[in-house]
């Protein structure tokens, strides 16, 4: 045996023995809303790129990115960045990029609108006012969460110039109906699925109809690499611009480590530079630097073996807790649960439920961490009564009505993996004793 497999087989011994699965025990240990779920290959996969000691994005980095548009739909390679709010921040600035008209594509000017919703995390929202466009919101439906085709018609007017939806804690959108009408009113499309890996509408995966996907590979989510996340693109023109604002703005696409890729790194002549300026040197879009480390890919592509029991682990749980609903009349008459979008199946981040409105949220939620149980509010409630948004520029396409009463009045619990059936007939006995003298 080599040192370097010792090594590995060492850590996986050592994780075995002296980390494991941590076992919650309900009433005496807090069940949280979200957790990772980790084995002994995922320290395995880390330790095996540690001793590469390449710390930037390599192998890993390149074999995660090769496969991850698969689960989309997509054929093109993908990009992994820092976090699920980086990805938001390429893929809505890449609707700006002036190599846009090269394809056929107008990009978006200053003071452009981008319909989007306010019921919302701040990272979907947020890229769009950083660049100078005007995120217009519309309202979403109480019963999935999500916005619908009518509601973005309605708000459509000639200033707009693309649409950004996430879709909500894991329930899709029909991005199928909304993608055909953008293509038709030659709009651009981008998906959110940060929540949502795994969600299917029809027979086509969630990301696989806009012109960009992001994830997110927060503890939190589907899958984990600590901090990390990825933009897939629809094809590889947008991929190669997407990637510009990544990785400094750079025009050159080489990866890591790699020259002369184009075969012509001292052939080129771009803006006013003098010819044959080093390609490697040359700036085609005002970026940054969002890239991922090889140690956090490598720990993404063993997360990445287990998405298939993850996500069916969650619809399970979801469903566990939904008929503990039903068949309690006392949780039935207070709860409401957010249920799939018509056509979809969800792949649940958590299990959102409105509350009957004429009893107090707080309480109920603060009683419900106070016996250990994580609770969650829907991310921002309402964007437009945030403060950082008091003074930004957007424009309200319609009376936000559900929205509040989605501030107001929902929130949600945990469907994660690592909940067994004794989690979740505690979390549904504890619901029922504190609501039932409400």
């Amino acid at each position: 045996m080599s040192e370097r497999s010792e090594i590995v087989n060492l850590s996986r011994q050592y994780f075995e023995k002296n980390i494991g699965v941590r076992k919650i025990v309900p009433g005496q240990d807090y069940i949280p809303v979200t957790t990772k779920v980790m084995t002994s290959d995922d320290l395995a996969m880390l330790i095996e790129a540690s001793l590469d000691m390449w710390l930037t994005a390599g192998r890993f980095a390149t074999d995660f990115e090769a496969k991850i548009g698969g689960y989309f739909g997509r054929k093109t390679k993908s990009l992994l960045v820092n976090s699920g709010s980086s990805a938001n921040l390429v893929a809505v600035s890449s609707l700006g990029s002036p190599q846009l008209k090269s394809f056929g594509m107008q990009p978006l000017q200053l003071g452009d609108e981008v319909i989007t919703v306010a019921a919302g995390f701040p990272t979907t929202v947020n890229p769009i006012i950083q660049n100078g466009w005007v995120p217009v919101f519309v309202d979403v439906e109480k019963e999935t969460l999500n916005t619908s085709l009518e509601r973005i018609q309605k708000a459509y007017t000639p200033k707009t110039r693309a649409v950004v939806l996430a879709h909500t804690l894991g329930n899709a959108y029909r991005a199928d109906e909304i993608a055909a009408w953008c293509k038709e009113k030659n709009l651009f499309l981008v998906e959110d699925c940060c929540d949502a890996f795994g969600a299917t509408i029809g027979d086509r995966s969630v990301g696989s109809f806009g012109h960009f996907a992001t994830l997110s590979f927060y503890p939190a989510h589907h899958i984990t690499m600590g901090e990390g996340g990825a933009v897939i693109p629809a094809d590889g023109r947008l991929k190669k611009i997407a990637e510009s604002y990544r990785d400094w703005g750079r025009d050159c696409w080489c990866e890591p480590g790699k020259d002369n890729t184009c075969k012509k790194r001292f052939d080129w002549q771009l803006g006013t530079l003098p010819d044959g300026y080093d390609h490697k040197y040359t700036y085609s879009h005002i970026g940054y630097n969002l890239k991922v480390t090889d140690m956090q890919a490598a720990l993404g592509l063993s997360q990445l073996e287990k998405v298939g029991r993850f996500i069916k682990a969650r619809q399970e749980n979801w469903q566990k807790i939904y008929d503990g609903i039903q068949s309690s009349p006392i949780l039935k008459k207070h709860l409401s649960p957010v249920m799939a979008t018509e056509g979809t199946t969800a792949s649940w981040f958590g299990f959102p439920m409105h509350l009957n409105e004429k009893i107090n949220r707080q309480k109920v939620t603060a009683e419900l961490e106070n016996r250990k149980i994580g609770t969650r509010l829907v991310f921002a409630g309402n964007l437009i009564r945030q403060p950082a948004y008091a003074n930004a520029n957007y424009r309200v396409a319609e009376e936000l009505v559900n929205t509040d009463a989605i501030m107001n009045h929902a929130f949600w619990i945990g469907v994660h993996p690592a909940l067994e059936d004794q989690h979740i007939s505690y979390m549904l006995t504890q619901l029922e004793e504190i609501l039932r003298p409400l």
